[in-house]
This record gives C-alpha cells, sequence and structure tokens, in this order.
C-alpha cells in the first residue's frame, strides 16, 4: 500500500528546523513500524510537501495511525504543519 500526505508548513516555519524534525521522525518514529518499507519526504517549488510510504499491508499503516498522535517525536513533526492544507491519500498497489 502506498500513503501520500501532501501539506504546507505554517506560515514563518523554519524549514530547517521542519526538515530536521522529518528526519527525527523517520529515524526514531517511522521506521520502528512494522510493515513500513519505505518512507520519503519532499517539497515543491511552490511551498507544497508529501510524504509517502510504502507499506507492506493497510493493517501496518492503520496500527501506525493509532501511534501517531500519541509520540513527542511525531508531535515536533506535526507542530510545523499546517493542518488546514493536509491531505493524506491511500493507494493498493498493483503488484
Amino acid at each position: 500500500m502506498i500513503e501520500i500526505m501532501s501539506f504546507r508548513l505554517v506560515a514563518g516555519a523554519d524549514e530547517a528546523a521542519f526538515i530536521a524534525a522529518d528526519r527525527k521522525v523517520q529515524t526514531e518514529f517511522a521506521y520502528q513500524q512494522a510493515g513500513l518499507l519505505r518512507r520519503t519526504t519532499a517539497r515543491s517549488d511552490d511551498g507544497g510537501w508529501i510524504v509517502i510510504d510504502l507499506w507492506r499491508s493497510q493493517r501496518d499503516a492503520d496500527a501506525r495511525d493509532e501511534r501517531w498522535g500519541h509520540d513527542q517525536v511525531t508531535a515536533e513533526f506535526i507542530s510545523f504543519i499546517d493542518a488546514a492544507t493536509v491531505r493524506t491519500d491511500r493507494y493498493a498497489t498493483l503488484d
């Protein structure tokens, strides 16, 4: 399964601090989750951001969701994101 979260940073956010928080999420939270195969973050020229996660199964992604809002590392990451701009889409892989 592929999950794509798109968003914008809150006005005035320190981009370097966000990138550091994202790296911390990746190493201290994301790759500690069962079933996460790959995670990458990207930025567009117009200030949009995406995080793409490849999961072994939807069950694994759902289990991560249960832990996401209860972790200090993810809370720091979330503090940089404009909640009104967040969109998360999930796609079933065909292979």
